[in-house]
């Protein structure tokens, strides 16, 4: 039976662990693996007419009848290898849905890395304890707020909220050394030399936590920002335009490629390291910024940083070995999740978090999700939900409760508990985390 498996609930199971079978257009099930034993499958698996198969952790999520058919639209192109992996988060993105995994050989689609290049969470535990926090953490709320660039205003201009007025050391020592890549981007393509680029060292949303033994955590999410929306969206257009001639034949405009080889692979494959790159030290800045922050504040007792720390990305591409070959894997939304590796998924504003540890499934592409992931579009929320509402459901966390965040309160997002279920087979939780403070801009 080596090699083999038997599907105890009378399905058969597909490619796995070197297993062959014919499988259903929706399978779910428990099989028996000469390999590993007993175990359930985590996944269901859709079927794209003349396309690769799409493996989706959706079990007990909901998942929109829009953002099927874009797994289905991704499945079908030729460069796709194996399959299409769909993580419990996945929803509705721009030509491929956001919470999918998408391995190619030979081509990246560049909308499907998008235009947060390198956007992701960090997180590190402290020594400080909930019972050394104060009552009311307005304070500790503001002193963050008034060390860390957040929101946008003034179109994303210079006098963009979400930009730093005067550029704090550790951010001009950092640039010294980004700005080695960027010059050579930027002397290519001058055109990308505009707008924010090392003022926007910073942002998206941070919170306060605390985990299981009431341990203090603080989190972040940020990425490339200003100069990775340029960079994205140059090069989504320039790979429409490489494919003018054959656009019409994609089932979507918005999944136009670029072949590996081709003088605007490389350009665009070393630019979106790049800028990979920075989002990495984005996020690092912004966590001195933060320990700073709370440090210095009159709120808060002396205290040091342990040595759990988490800084990975979500929406990025990587080179990558899987079954036996080299393929790059566009995680748009998904974090990487190999045997041991460490990783945050965040739930909404009024959720839990979760720091995790990968199981390297193998048939997830060693991937999880990478949030609780949008139930409803922001205009929605907008309509559906009141102040009140909001208020409601952020009691006990320190944080806006105004109408211009509404659109991001935790009844628009998928219950964070479900998501976690669904992927019991990709990861372990290692921390819950509880918000106490979230800014947001």
């Amino acid at each position: 039976m080596s090699g083999s498996c038997v599907v105890l609930a009378g399905e058969k199971y597909p490619e796995s662990h070197n297993c062959r079978a014919e499988v259903s257009a929706r399978f779910s099930g428990v099989v028996r693996c000469a390999k590993l034993g007993i175990m359930e499958i985590g996944y269901q698996l859709i079927e794209s007419e003349n396309g690769v198969p799409i493996k989706a952790w959706t079990k007990g999520v909901a998942i929109e009848a829009v953002a099927e058919q874009q797994l289905r639209n991704v499945a079908r192109l030729p460069f796709i290898y194996k399959w299409v992996a769909a993580m419990p988060d996945v929803h509705w993105g721009i030509g491929a849905t956001v919470g999918s995994v998408i391995p190619t050989k030979g081509a990246i689609i560049p909308a499907a890395v998008g235009v947060d290049i390198g956007c992701g969470m960090m997180a590190v535990q402290t020594t400080l304890r909930a019972n050394q926090l104060p009552d009311n953490l307005r304070g500790i709320r503001t002193a963050i707020e008034k060390a860390i660039p957040h929101g946008r205003t003034d179109n994303g201009g210079r006098k963009d909220k979400g930009g730093w007025r005067e550029l704090p050391k550790r951010q001009i020592g950092v640039w010294r050394q980004l700005q080695v890549g960027y010059k050579t981007i930027i002397d290519k393509y001058p055109k990308l030399n505009r707008g924010n680029d090392v003022n926007h060292l910073g942002n998206h949303f941070i919170e306060v936590c605390l985990d299981e033994e009431d341990q203090v955590w603080f989190m972040l999410h940020s990425g490339s920002r200003g100069v990775g929306n340029r960079i994205g969206m140059f090069f989504i257009e320039m790979a429409k335009n490489d494919m003018r001639q054959h656009i019409k034949n994609l089932p979507d405009k918005d999944l136009a490629y670029f072949e590996e080889g081709s003088e605007h692979f490389e350009e665009y494959f070393a630019a979106v390291s790049w800028a990979q790159e920075f989002a990495l030290y984005n996020r690092k800045l912004m966590m001195e910024q933060l320990v700073d922050a709370v440090s210095e504040s009159p709120e808060a007792p002396p205290f040091s940083l342990t040595e759990s720390a988490v800084n990975c990305h979500h929406n990025y591409v990587a080179r990558e070995e899987h079954y036996g070959s080299t393929v790059f894997v566009t995680r748009k939304g998904a974090v990487r999740a190999r045997k041991g590796d460490l990783g945050i998924i965040p739930g909404s504003m009024g959720a839990r978090s979760y720091i995790v540890r990968g199981l390297g499934n193998p048939e997830s592409f060693f991937s999880c999700s990478h949030g609780a992931g949008r139930a409803m579009s922001r205009g929605e929320a907008k309509r559906r939900f009141t102040l009140a509402d909001h208020a409601k459901a952020t009691a006990g966390v320190e944080c806006r409760k105004d109408a211009d965040v509404i659109d991001e309160t935790p009844m628009a997002y998928k219950p964070i508990e479900d998501v976690m279920n669904a992927q019991r087979d990709l990861v372990t939780i290692v921390h819950t985390l509880r918000q106490v403070v979230c800014v947001k801009g």
